[in-house]
């Protein structure tokens, strides 16, 4: 049991409450922890409540009963996730980015901590309410945005690999078609890696006409897991047939010129529907 001031407390309470996401806690924990009645305990929720609304760092949701308590739910305002793309669309725009075949290089990015974080609270925010088992996606780019994602929705990342390891164990092992080369690839899931049954949110960096994102849906169907959500950071406009009918990206690829070395970027489909 902490012995605390109240303003100190108020410090240990956040502190906890963020590093536990989408996670029921009861105001008995709080109570027993700093030895404080209950009714202290909600009046300093309350007050954190508000900071965590006025601030956007997220809600703090109260579920009533004797089994109930409260859940904190990261949440990225729609303003300031605008904000954070339209600068985000401004590196992804500069020419040294364009690759041949007109994709564009993004491991800085995805190795940055706090852009990976932000876009990581970003799609928590997108799927919050999809109940997700699990944030899949497959190697390699992919992984730090599905464990940005993950942190928090406080859920475990499963990794689908694109060749089998000794090291996963007994695989399920698909064919599936790649998009924009046509190409038949193999991709490969251990099955200790997921339960049957699973809810799954597929998390990816960049899509084209969308066959890895078709793969991994096929693969799950192996797990008789559901796809709860799909989520890309960048989706290409001029693709003609898209494998992938329900997905929600977070920037558009609008226009590649390799000639001219000029890339035009928009606002993903997230923002296009909401607003």
């Amino acid at each position: 049991m902490k012995k605390l001031r109240r303003s100190a407390r108020l410090v240990d309470m956040t502190q906890y409450l963020l590093a536990h996401p989408h996670t029921l806690i009861p105001l008995t924990f709080f109570s027993e922890e700093y030895g404080s009645a209950k009714s202290s305990i909600s009046e300093d929720l309350s007050i954190i409540k508000e900071a965590f609304e006025e601030q956007g760092i997220g809600v703090l949701k109260t579920v009533a009963g004797a089994a109930g308590g409260v859940k904190y739910i990261p949440q990225l305002g729609l303003k300031q996730a605008e904000q954070f793309m339209h600068g985000l669309l401004e590196q992804l725009a500069k020419p040294e980015r364009l690759l041949p075949g007109g994709y564009l290089y993004m491991s800085d990015i995805l190795g940055d901590p706090g852009t990976l974080q932000l876009i990581g609270k970003l799609f928590a925010t997108v799927f919050a309410d999809k109940e997700a088992d699990v944030v899949m996606t497959v190697e390699t780019k992919g992984i730090p945005l599905a464990y940005a994602t993950a942190a928090y929705l406080n859920k475990p990342v499963v990794i689908v690999r694109r060749d089998n390891k000794v090291t996963e164990g007994s695989v399920v092992s698909i064919n599936y078609v790649s998009g924009s080369s046509k190409r038949i690839q193999t991709m490969s899931l251990a099955r200790r890696a997921l339960a049957e049954q699973s809810r799954v949110l597929i998390v990816d960096d960049f899509m084209k006409a969308g066959g890895t994102v078709r793969g991994m849906i096929d693969l799950l169907q192996e797990f008789r897991a559901t796809v709860v959500g799909c989520g890309v950071l960048v989706e290409t406009a001029d693709v003609s047939e898209r494998l992938v009918d329900e997905y929600i990206s977070l920037a558009k690829l609008q226009e590649v010129d390799l000639k001219e070395k000029q890339i035009a970027l928009e606002l993903g489909s997230y923002f296009t529907v909401e607003g």
